[in-house]
This record gives structure tokens, C-alpha cells and sequence, in this order.
């Protein structure tokens, strides 16, 4: 019953809505009721693009005031290494040295000794026995410093310079000594005979002695042997003394 009723107010209603114009227009009578709001149709096209518009006004920076430093950031990492720079400029010139002290030529500065040729076969440990003079047939005063038992014995404290060349069979082992202490030591071998050479600079105080010696590992060819024209020297002189 409910629902018939509704629809007749409905249809009569909708009539009213029509008619209401027809009688305002022809007796003059009052509005009627606004009708019900229908929905929103769907969003239109976009219009035309519109034209360009005035430009505004000119807008200037405000700079404002300088803040506080901030934290020191940690230290970066080393760059590379540049290019060598150009050389500097000369240093200024030293100091003048101290005057050098006059060359003495006297007797006292002057020390050496030249021997060759060994006599026997050396023994182990000790000096070898040179039995002759290079510079026999000179002038006593330049003859050089002897050799006792094959041993120089300094006389004049300096820097010195000895040096030796022995001829062996098959195998060489000698040491230059200074006092009791070994300065050196040098050994060769060979299939056939051989000759090996060594020299040392040496400071020597006065007294203190310098000596070639063998070791057991010799074959030192003499002049006792067929070989006998083979020669062996042994050399020292003195470079400079020192006070």
C-alpha cells in the first residue's frame, strides 16, 4: 500500500512541476517548488591556450647578514707530488780552511820496504821469510826500511799501503797480520800453477807490526823448486803521517 502511495505523490508531484508554469504565465500565480539538483555532468575540454601576460616586477636579492664559521672539516688526503722545481739560486761560498802544515821532507816521514823471492817453504802461522831486496842496487839512503825475519816493524806512526803477489801450484791461502790480528785473508785455486795478489790500508802506531803469513792450505812455489825463476814481492810504504 506504502509504495503505491508513493508513486501517486511522485506523478503528482512531476505534474505540478509542469503545470505550475503554465499557471503562473496564465493566472498569475505563485512559484513553485525548485526541482531536485541533478548531477554533475562530466569535466569539459581545455580552452585555448591564453596569451602571454605582463611581465611582474624585478625582484632584488636581500643578502643577509654573514653567519658564524663553521667546524673544521677533517684533513683531506695528501695531493699529488708536483713537478721538481727549478734549481736555486748558489750558496754563498764557504769558509777559507785552516792553513795546511808545511811539507818536511826529512828522514823521519819517509818509510818503506820492497822485498821479493822465498827462499824456503813457509810455515803455517808465521811470517814468510823474504830473502832479497827490489832496491838492492840503489843508494843506502834509498834503499827502504828492512824486514826482520820477514816483519815490518813501524817507525814512523801513519797510514801505510802494503800489498803482495806469491806465485803456488794447485792452491794459495795467506793472511796480511797486523801484530796478532788477522787483517786479512785471501785463498785461490787452480788446475796448474797460479799467482793471487791482495793489498790493505793500514794505520800503524810506532812499534806495531805488519807480517804476509801461510796458512795450512799452500802449495807456494820457492825458488828451490823448478820453478825457480818465479818471483814473489812483498811492498809497504808509508802514505802520511799522522801525529
Amino acid at each position: 500500500m506504502a509504495p503505491r502511495w508513493l508513486s501517486c505523490s511522485t506523478a503528482v508531484f512531476l505534474l505540478l512541476v509542469h503545470i505550475a508554469p503554465v499557471l503562473t504565465q496564465s493566472c498569475g500565480g505563485t512559484p513553485g517548488i525548485p526541482g531536485i539538483p541533478g548531477t554533475h555532468g562530466p569535466n569539459g575540454m581545455d580552452g585555448p591556450k591564453g596569451e602571454k601576460g605582463d611581465p611582474g616586477e624585478a625582484g632584488q636579492p636581500i643578502r643577509g647578514k654573514k653567519g658564524l664559521p663553521g667546524i673544521s672539516g677533517p684533513p683531506g688526503r695528501p695531493g699529488m707530488k708536483g713537478d721538481v722545481g727549478l734549481p736555486g739560486p748558489p750558496g754563498n761560498p764557504g769558509r777559507k780552511g785552516d792553513k795546511g802544515r808545511p811539507f818536511n821532507p826529512s828522514n823521519n816521514q819517509k818509510s818503506f820496504f820492497s822485498y821479493k823471492r822465498i827462499s824456503h817453504a813457509p810455515e803455517m802461522d808465521t811470517p814468510i821469510y823474504f830473502s832479497g831486496e827490489t832496491s838492492s842496487d840503489l843508494d843506502e839512503q834509498f834503499r827502504g826500511d828492512p824486514l826482520t825475519n820477514g816483519t815490518f816493524t813501524c817507525v814512523t806512526k801513519g797510514i801505510y799501503f802494503f800489498s803482495y803477489h806469491v806465485s803456488a801450484r794447485s792452491r794459495v791461502c795467506l793472511k796480511l797480520v797486523k801484530g796478532s790480528n788477522t787483517h786479512m785473508m785471501q785463498c785461490d785455486t787452480s788446475e796448474g800453477f797460479l799467482v793471487t795478489s791482495g793489498s790493505a790500508v793500514l794505520e800503524l802506531a810506532v812499534g806495531e807490526t805488519v807480517s804476509l803469513q801461510a796458512t795450512r792450505y799452500n802449495s807456494i812455489v820457492t825458488s828451490q823448486s823448478s820453478a825457480s825463476h818465479t818471483s814473489h814481492t812483498f811492498t809497504g810504504f808509508l802514505l802520511f803521517p799522522t801525529t
